[in-house]
């Protein structure tokens, strides 16, 4: 299986998710049935500390954990709401990794964004594609893990936005190995074509809010240009 193959089972998750999340639903049932559909659509495991779906709603779609501590919590989903999916597949040693966020409103998912009936999500969403449309416009081979750090941060800064992972990096290479990754981060000045593959996953929220944000993809270079996985 390759990294494409594994990458798309966990952007048919989210499309699955979107048929079964429900008000009423709990996270850990939300959790358990991504998981599931991962298993029986050709993922062996997952990579990240063998979690296969953070799942956040409301208010803790702000939080950002290492997978260390992640607990899913009790929370039900709202009939208006916010809900964040991580998804983790791996196969072989192949990893895929895949992060979305949706909304529900009068309890049906918003299927564009500019749907999205709350201003604050609607925005955040909107910043979100915003990031990685700039993201295809802006890195090239030659562009520093630590450039491509300081331009988005900037970005999101500018926007209005704080970038809310716990470590502030924007996302990191895709490797065999959890601690073989390096970041986007500062002083990480490796260029991007040093590594075959890397994530793009800006969690951003307004300054003061309980909630976040996220939308994360899987890019490489490809004759030079860089492409969604």
């Amino acid at each position: 299986m390759e990294y494409r193959e594994v990458q798309q089972i966990a952007k048919d998750t989210v499309a699955y998710l979107k048929t079964v999340i429900a008000p009423g639903m709990q996270l850990r049932e939300l959790r358990r049935l991504c998981e599931a559909y991962m298993l029986s659509h050709g993922c062996e495991s997952f990579w990240y500390w063998d979690i296969g779906a953070f799942v956040f709603a409301g208010d803790e779609t702000a939080v950002s954990v290492s997978g260390r501590e992640y607990r899913t919590s009790d929370r039900l989903i709202a009939e208006n709401d916010i809900v964040t999916v991580d998804l983790s597949p791996q196969h072989g040693d192949i990893w895929g990794d895949y992060a979305r966020t949706v909304v529900l409103w009068h309890g049906k998912v918003a299927e564009s964004t500019d749907r999205i009936q709350n201003s604050e999500w609607r925005r955040g969403l909107q910043t979100e594609e915003l990031l990685h449309r700039e993201l295809l416009a802006f890195a090239s081979p030659q562009t520093t893990f630590a450039s491509l750090w300081q331009h988005f941060n900037g970005m999101i800064a500018a926007q209005g936005f704080q970038n809310l992972d716990f470590h502030g990096n924007l996302g990191h290479s895709i490797a065999k190995r959890r601690e073989d990754r390096i970041y986007i981060e500062q002083g990480n000045h490796a260029p991007l074509s040093a590594v075959e593959y890397f994530t793009f996953e800006p969690h951003i929220g307004l300054p003061g809010s309980g909630y976040g944000c996220k939308m994360e993809n899987i890019y490489s270079f490809q004759d030079g240009q860089l492409t969604e996985l």
